[in-house]
């Protein structure tokens, strides 16, 4: 059974929205984003890498670009073909590659090689859609917003918290209904349910601490 399966124009009660996320709260205080990075750039440069790959293969490549080229100049002074020689093993590495190029010089140039702080700077930096800038908006500054990967598009719909049909509406519908004390914090909560419990093709409801929350039918036994 898949990602948005029988019941995804269910919504969840209102009453359980704020239990939903204080069971995922209690269980890991502290969300944070899997890929690895030590600054805003590396950040911004590791999500827009991060498209149709894992986060794993990411890091695994980013461990070693970042110590050796871990600033926008630095970038640039690798020139396209070095800077590829790093990234070849994530997908589409060569469109990636350009991309990351072209926004490293942006950043040089326009922004004194710093991370702009709005969407309408981030979102035109080539490379970057809605989803790389509110991930950056979020990590990196603090701000509620909500970046819907697959695995949050998934559990929005599933659970019945944030309907939709396509990821912005399922952001919208996210920004009305995440109570303000969880906002900044939820959409790394969605996206880690997503990936180890609320699993597209099997969801492992046996072992799900917000079964009762859910919407989701039928809930799926233990193998």
């Amino acid at each position: 059974m898949r990602g948005n399966d029988k019941n995804t124009h269910a919504t969840m009660k209102t009453e359980h929205i704020v239990p939903f996320f204080a069971t995922l709260k209690a269980a890991n205080p502290q969300p944070n984003t899997e890929l690895e990075y030590t600054t805003v750039f590396e950040l911004l440069a590791a999500v827009l890498l991060s498209a149709q790959a894992t986060d794993v293969g990411v890091n695994k490549a980013t461990r070693k670009l970042f110590p050796a080229a871990g600033t926008p100049q630095a970038i640039l002074d690798l020139g396209l073909e070095g800077l590829e020689g790093y990234v070849k093993t994530i997908g589409l590495y060569r469109s990636k590659a350009r991309h990351l190029m072209e926004t490293c010089r942006i950043l040089v140039e326009r922004h004194g090689g710093q991370v702009p702080r709005t969407r309408e700077e981030l979102e035109a930096l080539p490379g970057v859609g809605r989803k790389t800038a509110n991930v950056v908006l979020n990590v990196a500054f603090g701000q509620p917003t909500m970046a819907v990967d697959t695995h949050i598009f998934r559990v929005s719909n599933r659970t019945g918290l944030a309907p939709g049909k396509n990821p912005l509406a399922v952001e919208m519908q996210l920004l009305k209904r995440v109570p303000a004390e969880y906002a900044v914090d939820s959409h790394h909560w969605l996206i880690l349910h997503g990936r180890y419990v609320c699993q597209a093709r099997k969801p492992r409801c046996w072992e799900c601490a917000v079964a009762p929350y859910c919407d989701y039918q039928p809930k799926t036994p233990a193998p």
